[in-house]
Order: structure tokens, then C-alpha cells, then sequence
């Protein structure tokens, strides 16, 4: 039996990264995948034969934690994995709190992410390490919530380069939008990757949306 699996995610060049993952197995099916939680819990009223949802938490109109609670309430039989970039404490308290069932980080390998999937449909619950481990302190040590920021320094270019990278351009189609040349694209790129101490693209496009410092 094929496990059917709705996205809540509002960023296509994660979503594809996301849906690349779940292609190599046979037996996940994407019924649909929509781009915020207001839009999600639209497309449940009309179809809610879903097993598991994967959820963004930072979205328009509806975030991932309100979708969550709503789900838990009004469609109790479906579990909801939060699928995210975001590893502070207030997030993975409220979405725990809110009903969620387990808890990534995007860059969670495919095997991880369908053995997870698999696992909180059998009744447990699958959470990035790192993650499960905040949740033990949280549970130890009620929070009291106080933003710590990373302070990352970026150029106004640089932050034209990543917006255009998240949208799943490559680097002739970055130049010629901001016309400049491929070779001066992956230069920006490199200093990015040293200011955000990331080594590849998704690395990069998940911090900056993690600091806000461009949209999910």
C-alpha cells in the first residue's frame, strides 16, 4: 500500500528539493502539495484521504504551527511531520505543543526522511537528533523564549544573488537577470558560503531564510 503524503511548503526550489527526495520511493505518493496553510487546509476540505503531511512552519496567510493545530483537531487520523529549517526552541515548542508528530531539518537525507515518515505512521515519532534533543531540554527546563541572532553581514548583491538562487536559477541565469557574468556569480556565491558558514546552495538558501534574510 503506497503511503499518501500531502507538502505544505512555500518556497518551489525547496519544494523540488523535497519532492526529489520522496521520488526515489516507490512506495510514497505526493497526493498534492500546496504553498501555504490556508491553501492546505482548502485542498483538505475537498480531499483528506492523506496519511502524512510534511510541513514548512514559516508561511503566508496560515503558518505551518496554526496548520498543524488545525489539522490535529479536525483531521486527528492525519500526522504531520514539520519539515523545516528552523531549529530554535520557541518553534519546535510550539509546534510539539500544537499537535506535530515529528520534527526535520530540510537537509535531512532521503532514507532518514522516508524511514521517519514510516515510523510516525507506525505510531512514533521521527525528529532530527539535534532536534529531539532540544525537545528533552524544553521538557526539562520550561522556556523562556529570548531571540539569539547570528549576526551575518551580507551585501545588497549578495542578497540578490541568494534570492535568485532560491528560486532554482543557475548561474548564466542569475547573470544575465542582474547582468553580470557566471564567473562573477560564483564568486558571490563562494563569499556567501564563508559568511554563512555553509558549502553548497540548499545549505545557503536554508540559513537565509532561517535569519530572514530573504523569503521562504
Amino acid at each position: 500500500m503506497s503511503v499518501k503524503l500531502a507538502i505544505a511548503e512555500d518556497n518551489s526550489f525547496l519544494l523540488k528539493a523535497i519532492l526529489d527526495k520522496l521520488a526515489l520511493f516507490s512506495d510514497l505518493e505526493v497526493k498534492f502539495h500546496a504553498y501555504n496553510g490556508q491553501e492546505l487546509m482548502d485542498k483538505l476540505e475537498k480531499d483528506s484521504n492523506v496519511h502524512l503531511i510534511l510541513m514548512d512552519i514559516e508561511m503566508p496567510k496560515m503558518n505551518g504551527i496554526e496548520a498543524v493545530e488545525l489539522i490535529s483537531q479536525k483531521y486527528p487520523q492525519i500526522k504531520n511531520i514539520m519539515l523545516t529549517v528552523f531549529d530554535d526552541d520557541e518553534n519546535i515548542f510550539r509546534a510539539i505543543q500544537a499537535g506535530a508528530n515529528g520534527y526535520f531539518l530540510k537537509e535531512v537525507d532521503p532514507l532518514t526522511l522516508h524511514q521517519g515518515i514510516l515510523d510516525t505512521l507506525d505510531g512514533g515519532a521521527a525528529m532530527t537528533p539535534s532536534i529531539a534533543m532540544k525537545a528533552l531540554k524544553l521538557l526539562r527546563n520550561p522556556p523562556k523564549f529570548e531571540e539569539t541572532k547570528e549576526e551575518i553581514n551580507l551585501t545588497a548583491r549578495e542578497i540578490d544573488i541568494l534570492e535568485q538562487t532560491s528560486k532554482g536559477l543557475n548561474y548564466n541565469q542569475i547573470g544575465e537577470n542582474l547582468f553580470i557574468s557566471p564567473k562573477t556569480v560564483r564568486k558571490h556565491l563562494e563569499n556567501i558560503y564563508g559568511k554563512l558558514h555553509v558549502h553548497n546552495k540548499m545549505e545557503a538558501v536554508n540559513k537565509a531564510v532561517r535569519n530572514r534574510i530573504i523569503e521562504g
